[in-house]
């Protein structure tokens, strides 16, 4: 599991370990492993013009030791941003005799010398702002990443300039890395959406420093997963593996239930009930003949994709479908809340109702803002909630009292107790945001929820195995939905050979 330790946490473990050592040894070993990152990324590419872009404080000293390193290995050049650079790691660049470009951090225009160099440059590393920076470029910052070529290879420096450190927004101008490196230990940058898209690949060199705080974020890897997938035994049987109820569909949308069992059964549920109406039971027992029409007994339920209410004053939500989920609402049974029943929820919750069993609600961000506006009575817009996603899954799953998968390129789980870690799940190709995926991953988390997953935990599974179907259904190209929900036992069965 990777995670993910606030900038706070992570200064103070770091003063922590340098407190015993040397005067800047902790700062050599982090330059040491950057400076053995970039060689080995310039001998795989090629790459013979290395500039490196420093800026002022810690960062900008750990990029500038890297390139004292560095120049014996390639022509390397120092693009200072800065009124004044890191003393050590300037001292450092001069014994090397590696030549510094001084650029004023307020200059209207790059020097013709450093536009020039920048545009010969194979591989540039990024050491301009770290954790201590606000989100952002600007000025000559920004001017000087602009000018970087699009065929030099981006390596930032413990995170991209300009992005926010603790992963929660987006800034309008920052360095999008083709690799960063990172020491220690991750920062939320690191996995939250914020961060997350200009991260690119993502390496981790040790420098010395334990960490014993809590985590503010989290992500299931791979090999995580042969340990919480629920694995049959010779006396097991469909009850005992789980029964899933399915309410979903509707004369509008009658293939969301179709995904949605489809996925259930090919995750492997012991049984899958649907309940719905004529048309959408007669096309899903056509694709999907192992499922069981009708009510009877279930340890959890998938409840709303393809349930039609959008608005919900009460007459709407008061056809066949929502009033079976508000019937489910108030059961004590474990359940999936996705699209359409996210509306009759906020209708529920707002009459002074409250879900005490397990319950994972899945929206996306418009779905988001509709259930924040009704329950906090307040108006909230999708541009907010894509703002700061997790700050508003936070307060969905705690005005709710339930678990919330925001879900997104970058997908979120939060527990309504704010000390729990987030979960935040990754990897899924960008071809996957197509209709039905969301009715696919409802019944996957269904299906993992009525093995006996606690909601975190199934939803965390859920967007991981989600993607690797997506991949292994069409990798690199267009995919639909139907192929990701057949993809499931494959992708499973992958995961769970890995040791």
């Amino acid at each position: 599991m990777l995670r993910g330790y606030a900038v706070a946490d992570v200064r103070a473990a770091e003063d922590r370990v340098r407190a015993g050592l040397a005067d800047g040894e902790l700062m050599m070993r982090a330059a040491r492993g950057l400076a053995e990152v970039v060689a080995l990324r310039a001998r795989q590419r090629g790459a013979r013009r290395i500039v490196v872009l420093a800026g002022p404080g810690d960062n900008g000293g750990d990029a500038l030791h890297a390139a004292a390193l560095l120049a014996t290995e390639a022509s390397v050049t120092v693009v200072g941003v800065a009124a004044r650079l890191h003393a050590g790691g300037s001292r450092a660049v001069e014994e090397a005799g590696v030549p510094v470009l001084q650029v004023d951090p307020d200059a209207a225009e790059l020097p013709d010398r450093v536009a020039a160099v920048l545009a010969g440059a194979d591989l540039v590393v990024d050491g301009l702002l770290g954790i201590g920076g606000r989100p952002g470029l600007r000025g000559a910052m920004a001017r000087v990443v602009d000018a970087v070529p699009g065929t030099a290879y981006l390596l930032a420096v413990d995170l991209p300039s300009g992005a926010d450190p603790e992963g929660r927004q987006t800034p309008a101008a920052a360095v999008f890395a083709d690799e960063t490196v990172t020491f220690g230990m991750l920062k939320p940058v690191h996995l939250l959406p914020g961060g997350e898209p200009a991260v690119g690949r993502l390496t981790v060199v040790d420098i010395g420093v334990p960490m014993d705080a809590t985590p503010v974020v989290e992500r299931w890897e791979h090999a995580d997963v042969a340990a919480v997938w629920s694995v049959p035994g010779p006396r097991d049987h469909k009850y005992s593996r789980g029964v899933l109820g399915v309410v979903a569909g509707s004369a509008a949308y009658p293939g969301a239930a179709v995904l949605c069992v489809t996925a259930a059964v090919e995750a492997g549920a012991g049984m899958v009930r649907y309940l719905g109406p004529r048309r959408a039971e007669d096309l899903v027992l056509a694709a999907c003949p192992e499922s069981v029409p009708g009510p009877g007994r279930m340890q959890a339920a998938v409840v709303g994709p393809g349930v039609e209410p959008q608005g919900c004053d009460h007459p709407e939500c008061d056809d066949g479908q929502a009033r079976a989920v508000r019937e489910l609402l108030g059961e004590d049974l474990p359940l999936v809340v996705d699209a359409g029943a996210l509306t009759v929820l906020a209708c529920w919750l707002a009459e002074g109702h409250r879900r005490t069993a397990p319950t994972l609600l899945t929206p996306h961000a418009g779905e988001l803002a509709r259930l924040l506006s009704t329950v906090q009575d307040t108006p909230v817009t999708r541009e907010q909630v894509e703002e700061d996603p997790l700050a508003s899954a936070r307060r969905a799953a705690g005005l709710t009292g339930c678990t919330v998968l925001l879900k997104g390129s970058t997908t979120l789980v939060v527990d309504p107790d704010p000390d729990v870690p987030a979960r935040s799940q990754t990897g899924a190709p960008a071809w996957l945001a197509t209709a039905g995926a969301g009715d696919v991953l409802a019944g996957l988390a269904g299906t993992l929820l009525a093995a006996g997953l606690p909601p975190r935990d199934a939803g965390s599974l859920a967007a991981l195995v989600h993607g690797v179907a997506a991949d292994r259904a069409n990798p690199g190209g267009p995919v639909r939905a139907l192929a990701v929900a057949r993809a499931l036992p494959g992708a499973v069965a992958s995961l769970l050979a890995r040791d």
